[in-house]
C-alpha cells in the first residue's frame, strides 16, 4: 500500500533509516544474536514484560532478567537506581527501558494535542515535541506514549483531546511532526524519546462515542480515514507502535492478526517494537475470544504484540506451549529481537545511566516557556467577533467584569494529561489580565457557579459586576478531567448552570465575551447568540492565561482554525467535513425528502477548518499549471493571499480536492495542503501547493490505493476550479 501523504523523511538512528524505517545495522543484529543464545526462555518473555512503578517484587524480578520496561517511574535519581539492578545484579546486564505518558509535556505543558493542531503549525508541534523529550529524558525517561494519532470524529469521546481532531491528511502530518521531534537526528542522544504512535488503530470511531467501545468499519474507512497517521508515524521512523483497547469489526485490536502483522509490519514493514495498551492482551478475554490470560498471550503473540504494558500475560508458562506447538519459538524470539534493537538504538547499552544534575538546567527553562507561550497563541480559534468587538479597545475599557467557574484556576487549564505539571506553574487567565493589564483597568471577578453544579449562589455577585463593567469576559467550559481517557459524555453543552450564568449576565445587557476552556468541541447553538465573541481557547497549559490576554487585547492576531467540527446539537453526531454526498443531498433533490435534519441544520455550527481574524484575507488568482494532467505527473496550485485588513497577521491556507466520478464514492471534498503565511497589513503572497499522485489517489474496490482518469476539482477558500487526469 502506498502511503496517504507524501512523506519528506530525517535520516538518523544507530540503524539509518530508508524511507522513514530502519534498515537492519548489521553489526547491531549480532549483538542481539548474541544475547539471545545466552538468554532463556523466562528471559526472553522478561524482556517483554512491562509493569508500571516499582516495588519490592519489582525489584527481585529485575534481578531475575523478568521485566523489560517499567512506566511511572520518574526522576533521575530513582531511574538510575533501579537501572542499575539491572545492569549490575541481574545475569546478562540487560537495560530497562523508562517509559511515560509524556502526552503534551512534561514539566513545561503545552496546549492539549486538539488544541495545538488549531495552530496548524507542524514546525512548532514539532519543537514542544523537542522540548518534552528534553525535559523527560534529562530525568531518565526514554521512551514517550505518544504521540495519539487517533482520528476522532465523535467528539463526546473523551480522547478527542488527545489527537489532532478529524482529518487523515492533517492528523498525519502532525503526526510526523511529532514523532520526528521526541526521537531527534539520533535516538541514541540521552535527550530523546522512543516514540510510541498510539492506539492502533480505528480506537477514535468507538460507538456512541463511548471510550473502549466498539469500533465497526469497512475496510476502505480503515485504510483511507484512520491507518495513515500510524502510517505517517511509522514513515518517519517511529520507534513503537500500541495496540489499542478497542475490537475492529470483530476483532480485538490487541489480537488483530490483519491490522498489527499484516499491515503494521508486513505492508509496512515495521521493525519496531508492538507495545499493548495498559492490560489490553488480558482484555481480550472479556472481549470474548479468548479463555484466559495463557489464551489471551497466544493470540496476541500471533497477531504481532511485542511487549505486554501491565497485563502480566507473557509469562514462563508459555514455555510448554512452544513444546507442544501450539506457540512459534520464532514469535518469542522476534518480540524479543525488537525490544532489544531498540534498546541498543537507544544507546542503553553503552549509557545507561543519566545525569543527575541536568534535569536543573532543562526543567522549565525560559526558552521552553516562551515555546509554551507562542504555540498557546497560536492554538485560540476566534469563533464569533461581533462588531468587531475584540481586540477590547484598552482607551475605552475601565472597568472589566471577569466572571465565570475557570477565571482564576489554573489546574484544569493543564489538560488531562498533566504529566509532571504544576498548577502553580500555571498563568491563570485572571493574572493573564492583569499581568498585560497592569493598573490601568479595574478587574472585577466573580467566580459566579463552579463548574459541574447546580448551585446558582453566585450569580448575585457575578450579576453586580456585570453591571458595573464595560464589558464582561466569562470563562466557562470543562475541568480538566472532563475529558481524557474514560471521560466520554452524552451531553456536550456547558456543564452545570453555566448555561444559566450566561444567559444571567447577558441579559443585564453588557457585552459579553465567552472564553472557553474545554477539551473537546462543545454544543453552543443556545448560548451563541446571547454572546458578542467566542473565543476558544481549549486548555493551554502553563501559559494559557497570558495567551487569552494577549488575543483579547490584540497583542496577538488570533489565526487558530479548527481541526473538528463543532456541532449544533449531539444529535448531529457524527459530523464531519470530509463526508459522503449521497443521493439527496441537503441541498438538491424535493425538498422534503433529502438527507437533513427536520428541526436542525445538517452542517456544524462551526465547521473543520474555520477561524476568524482581527483582518481579513482576499483569495485571487488561482491557477493550476496543466489541464489534463499524466496520471503520473506534477500539479502546481498557486493562489494569491492579501491581508485586506489594518494589522499583520497569518493565515492558514487549505486546499482542498474532490474527486468527481471515481469507482468508488468519494467524500464532498478533503484536505490535501495546507500553508500558514504571515502577512503584514497590505500584503499579498502568492501560495503554491505541489500535488502528485499520491494526493489524487484512493482506496478502490479492492481495498487497494489507486489512481484513476477523472475530474478533480480543486477549491482554495472560495476559489475553485478543476483539472483532468488523463
Amino acid at each position: 500500500m502506498k502511503s496517504f501523504t507524501r512523506i519528506v523523511f530525517v535520516a538518523g538512528f544507530l540503524s539509518t533509516l530508508l524511507m522513514g524505517q530502519w534498515t537492519i545495522d548489521p553489526q547491531i543484529e549480532a549483538k542481539i544474536d548474541e544475547l539471545l543464545a545466552k538468554m532463556t526462555f523466562a528471559e526472553k518473555v522478561g524482556q517483554m514484560t512491562q509493569l508500571s512503578g516499582i516495588n519490592e517484587r519489582y525489584e527481585e524480578m529485575i534481578r531475575k532478567g523478568e521485566i523489560g520496561s517499567l512506566l511511572n517511574v520518574v526522576g533521575a535519581k530513582e531511574t538510575n537506581r533501579i537501572q542499575k539492578i539491572a545492569v549490575t545484579e541481574s545475569r546478562l546486564g540487560i537495560p530497562l527501558i523508562f517509559g511515560l505518558d509524556v502526552i503534551h509535556g512534561y514539566r513545561t505543558i503545552f496546549p492539549i494535542p486538539l488544541a495545538s493542531s488549531a495552530s496548524w503549525d507542524t514546525a512548532l508541534i514539532r519543537k514542544t515535541s523537542v522540548i518534552a523529550a528534553k525535559e523527560a529524558g534529562s530525568e531518565g525517561i526514554r521512551w514517550s506514549f505518544a504521540p495519539m494519532v487517533d482520528i476522532a470524529r465523535d467528539p463526546r469521546w473523551g480522547r478527542i483531546a488527545e489527537g489532532a481532531g478529524e482529518d487523515p491528511f492533517l492528523g498525519s502530518a502532525i503526526s510526523r511532526a511529532q514523532v520526528l521531534g521526541f526521537q531527534g537526528k539520533n535516538l541514541s542522544d540521552p535527550l530523546t524519546l522512543m516514540a510510541c504512535a498510539k492506539h492502533y488503530v480505528a480506537y477514535g470511531a468507538a460507538e456512541g462515542g463511548r471510550d473502549y467501545n466498539t469500533a465497526d468499519m469497512s475496510e476502505r474507512t480503515l485504510r483511507e480515514i484512520y491507518l495513515p497517521p500510524f502510517e505517517a508515524a511509522v514513515r518517519a521512523g517511529a520507534g513503537s507502535v500500541m495496540s489499542a483497547f478497542n475490537e475492529i469489526s470483530g476483532i480485538p485490536a490487541s489480537a488483530n492478526k490483519f491490522t498489527l502483522r499484516d499491515i503494521l509490519k508486513g505492508e509496512w514493514n515495521f521493525n519496531g517494537l508492538v507495545v499493548s495498551d495498559w492490560n489490553s492482551i488480558a482484555e481480550v478475554i472479556q472481549h470474548g475470544i479468548a479463555a484466559d490470560k495463557l489464551d489471551a498471550a497466544v493470540k496476541s503473540l500471533i497477531a504481532g504484540v511485542d511487549m505486554d504494558m501491565q497485563g502480566s500475560c507473557y509469562i514462563p508458562a508459555l514455555e510448554p506451549l512452544v513444546t507442544n506447538g501450539t506457540l512459534s519459538i520464532d514469535l518469542i524470539n522476534d518480540a524479543a529481537r525488537r525490544i532489544l534493537r531498540l534498546k541498543f538504538m537507544l544507546g542503553l547499552f553503552e549509557h545507561p545511566y543519566v545525569d543527575e544534575e541536568l534535569h536543573k538546567e532543562i526543567i522549565l527553562n525560559s526558552e521552553h516557556i516562551q515555546t509554551a507561550l507562542e504555540l498557546a497563541r497560536e492554538s485560540i480559534v476566534l469563533l464569533k467577533n461581533e462588531k468587531n468587538i475584540l481586540p477590547l479597545d484598552r482607551k475605552k475599557i475601565k472597568r472589566i467584569a471577569l466572571i465565570g467557574p475557570l477565571a482564576d484556576d489554573q489546574q484544569s487549564l493543564l489538560g488531562c494529561w498533566q504529566c509532571m505539571g504544576r498548577k502553580e506553574d500555571v498563568v491563570s487567565i485572571h493574572d493573564g489580565l492583569k499581568n498585560r493589564l497592569g493598573g490601568d483597568v479595574v478587574i472585577d471577578y466573580a467566580k459566579g457557579c463552579e463548574i459541574n453544579s447546580d448551585n446558582k449562589g453566585g450569580f448575585k455577585k457575578a450579576l453586580q459586576a456585570a453591571r458595573q463593567a464595560d464589558v464582561v469576559i466569562m470563562a466557562v467550559g470543562e475541568h480538566a478531567y472532563m475529558s481524557g481517557e474514560g471521560h466520554s459524555r452524552s451531553n456536550l453543552d456547558l456543564p452545570g448552570v453555566q448555561p444559566e450564568l450566561v444567559t444571567a449576565v447577558a441579559e443585564s445587557g453588557k457585552p459579553v465575551i465567552l472564553v472557553l476552556i474545554n477539551g473537546r468541541p462543545l454544543t453552543l447553538a443556545d448560548v451563541e447568540p446571547q454572546v458578542a465573541a467566542i473565543v476558544e481557547s481549549w486548555q493551554l497549559g502553563i501559559q494559557h492565561g497570558n495567551a487569552v490576554a494577549d488575543v483579547l487585547l490584540g497583542n496577538y492576531n488570533p489565526s487558530g482554525k479548527l481541526t473538528a467540527s463543532f456541532p449544533y446539537t449531539v444529535g448531529q453526531i457524527p459530523v464531519y467535513y470530509n463526508h459522503k454526498n449521497t443521493g439527496r443531498p441537503p441541498a438538491g433533490g424535493v425538498e422534503s425528502l433529502n438527507s437533513k435534519y427536520i428541526d436542525c441544520p445538517p452542517a456544524p455550527l462551526y465547521p473543520f477548518g474555520f477561524g476568524l481574524s482581527y483582518n481579513t484575507y482576499k483569495y485571487s488568482n488561482l491557477k493550476l499549471s496543466s489541464n489534463p494532467l499524466p496520471i503520473d505527473g506534477e500539479l502546481l496550485v498557486s493562489v494569491q493571499v492579501q491581508n485586506t485588513g489594518k494589522r499583520d497577521g497569518v493565515e492558514v491556507v487549505q486546499l482542498y480536492l474532490r474527486d468527481l466520478v471515481a469507482s468508488v464514492t468519494r467524500p464532498v471534498k478533503e484536505l490535501k495542503g495546507f500553508q500558514r503565511i504571515a502577512l503584514k497589513a497590505g500584503e499579498t503572497k502568492t501560495v503554491e501547493f505541489k500535488l502528485t499522485h499520491e494526493h489524487f489517489s484512493f482506496i478502490g474496490m479492492d481495498n487497494k490505493r489507486i489512481v484513476e482518469p477523472g475530474e478533480i476539482q480543486v477549491t482554495v477558500k472560495d476559489l475553485q476550479d478543476s483539472f483532468w487526469i488523463k
